[in-house]
């Protein structure tokens, strides 16, 4: 876990979470964006575990997927990565992790930074109103999907949670770890895509490819 560096607790604090299977660049620029325009002390990285949404899905391992995330973030002195979901037992709920990070930051105010992919399926969340309550909502936008769905949403369904969720567009979310895998088992570049550290180590692992 990132250590605040004056040893104060922060003030706003960034968690992004997601399979990272691999981490990209339309992670990295989100992460950043989020950063500089809501003014977070730091954000960290939260590898899903054992993502419930992806059951009907092959997954690479976890250590493949966090030692890429801990590659990519390395340059970056406001980024961190954590094990929590890695390391917790059975599904990797948002819950869970968000009532981790309250525990552990009472008095910080916590904004989890997704796609917009997947606040569109929030209200499928375990426990959502509690997740909520804990914290607040960065969606980035990407092609494809319409955030005023979004809104409609929950303005009809959950109107006391709407104010929760704020959008920021980053158009380097066009990139996707699926076409980045489809492009792997294709013997197809990926350069550019990804940072090279994580570009080299899913050469030298072999990921991909079957």
């Amino acid at each position: 876990m990132i250590k605040n560096k004056s040893n104060e607790e922060y003030r706003a604090l960034g968690i992004m979470g997601g399979t990272f299977d691999p981490i990209h660049y339309g992670h990295l620029v989100t992460a950043e964006e989020a950063r500089c325009q809501f003014d977070l002390d730091a954000v960290i990285f939260v590898p899903s575990g054992k993502p419930p949404h992806k059951k009907n899905y092959r997954v690479s391992d976890a250590k493949h997927r966090y030692l890429m995330t801990v590659l990519a973030v390395v340059t970056n002195p406001f980024f961190d990565v954590s094990r929590t979901e890695i390391d917790r037992e059975g599904y990797s709920y948002t819950i869970d992790t968000v009532r981790e990070f309250r525990e552990k930051y009472p008095n910080t105010e916590i904004f989890f930074i997704t796609g917009a992919d997947a606040i569109l399926e929030i209200l499928t969340w375990k426990k959502v109103e509690e997740v909520m309550d804990h914290c607040r909502f960065i969606a980035a936008t990407r092609p494809g999907y319409n955030l005023n769905d979004l809104d409609k949403k929950f303005k009809t369904i959950m109107p006391e949670y709407s104010s929760r969720i704020q959008t920021i567009e980053v158009p380097a979310l066009a990139i996707s770890s699926t076409d980045i895998r489809r492009r792997v088992a294709n013997n197809m570049s990926i350069k550019y895509l990804v940072p090279e550290a994580v570009e080299q180590y899913i050469l030298k692992n072999n990921l991909y490819k079957s």
